[in-house]
């Protein structure tokens, strides 16, 4: 479904939330939305590996990995896993690695950088919690929507039709 996060804001301005543009986009996929996951971890992807493992059903999967650009949560072994099992993108407050061959796989993935070094695998981590990063809060049951230019949430499916 085509839209631009420009014109959602203009249409819906008093109920979206806009996060500030400081992530990066690598997948191949640069627009997607969908109904969101929730994970805190800090510099384990564990938990990342674990929910990309189960279905999508067509959601993003918001990783705070708490900003460290000391290693990354994702690579293209994950990106791959995920958009095989149906989810629509990543957003991860960390960085990610293998960036040429994710940008040529079929998901939305934006993070704040890239960093050659893989995670910890200690299990370590928390689902389902409510984040705060990029100047926006991410709570379970919001919808985001990304594109080119910025990310943006709100409590329901602004695409939906009625």
């Amino acid at each position: 479904m085509y839209f631009q996060t420009a014109d959602l804001v203009d249409d819906f301005f008093d109920e979206v939330e806009v996060g500030w543009s400081i992530l990066n986009s690598y997948g191949a996929i640069t627009k997607f939305f969908g109904p969101i996951e929730t994970i805190r971890t800090f510099e384990d992807n564990s938990k990342v590996r674990e929910q990309l493992e189960s279905p999508g059903h067509g959601r993003i999967l918001v990783v705070d990995g708490g900003g460290s650009l000391n290693c990354a949560l994702l690579g293209d072994s994950l990106a791959g896993l995920a958009a095989d099992n149906g989810w629509k993108g990543l957003i991860i407050n960390g960085c990610i690695r293998d960036s040429i061959a994710v940008k040529e796989i079929p998901i939305g993935v934006m993070a704040l950088g890239t960093c050659p070094k893989k995670s910890i695998k200690q299990n370590r981590g928390e689902v389902g919690l409510d984040l705060f990063f990029a100047n926006m809060k991410f709570a379970m049951g919001m919808w985001l929507y990304c594109d080119e230019d910025g990310i943006l949430g709100s409590g329901r499916n602004l695409l939906a039709t009625n």
